[in-house]
C-alpha cells in the first residue's frame, strides 16, 4: 500500500469524520482522479514538441500520456478542427496516490520562491486545479535533455461537496498551502 493511502485511511478518514461529524465512513470525502493536462499551443507548427512533451508528461505520471486534439477550428490560431495540441494523463487509485505524494513532498518544494499554494485554488465544488510553471520540477524530468519549459496543470478531483471540505483533505493528505 502506498504511503499516502495508509496515511487516508488511518489518519486523515478519523479526523474528517471528527472534524465534520460524518457518521457513515462511506460519507468522508476522497481522491477520485488526479488529471495532467499539458497544453502545448506550438504543436501546431512543430509537431516535435508534442512528441517531446507526450514522453515527459509520461515520465512524470509513470503511464502512457494521451494526445488530445482540438474540438474546433480557430482561424486567429491557424488552428484546425482535430489537430493535436495538447497531451493528458489521468491517475487513479495506487498510482495517483503514489503521485500525489511526490508532488507535495518533492516537486511541490523545488518551485522557486514557493510558499504554499493558495487556498483559492478550488472551484466551488472541493475539486482543486494547480497551475506548475516548470515541468521541470518533478525528478524524473532530466534536465539536460529537455528542449523547452513546459507548464502543466494538475487537476484534484475530490468526492467532497464544498470547498471548505476539500481544503480540509487535501491540507490532512500533506498538501502545502499558504497559511
Amino acid at each position: 500500500m502506498s504511503r499516502l493511502k495508509d496515511k487516508y485511511y488511518n489518519e486523515v478518514v478519523p479526523a474528517l469524520m471528527q472534524e465534520f461529524g460524518y457518521k457513515n465512513i462511506m460519507a468522508v470525502p476522497k481522491v477520485e482522479k488526479v488529471v495532467l493536462n499539458m497544453g502545448l499551443g506550438e504543436a501546431i507548427q512543430n509537431i516535435k514538441v508534442l512528441d517531446s512533451g507526450v514522453e515527459e508528461l509520461t515520465l512524470v505520471a509513470g503511464q502512457k500520456a494521451v494526445v488530445t486534439k482540438a474540438k474546433r477550428s480557430i482561424a486567429g490560431f491557424k488552428l484546425r478542427q482535430g489537430m493535436p495540441i495538447g497531451c493528458m494523463v489521468t491517475l487513479r487509485k495506487d498510482r495517483m496516490y503514489d503521485f500525489l505524494d511526490k508532488l507535495f513532498n518533492i516537486a511541490l518544494p523545488r518551485v522557486r520562491d514557493f510558499r504554499g499554494i493558495p487556498p483559492k485554488v478550488f472551484d466551488g465544488r472541493g475539486n482543486c486545479t494547480i497551475g506548475i510553471k516548470e515541468h521541470i520540477i518533478f525528478p524524473e524530468v532530466d534536465y539536460e535533455k529537455v528542449d523547452k519549459m513546459k507548464g502543466l496543470n494538475v487537476s484534484i478531483v475530490t468526492t467532497a461537496k464544498t470547498d471548505k471540505e476539500g481544503f480540509y483533505l487535501l491540507k490532512a493528505m500533506g498538501m502545502p498551502f499558504r497559511s
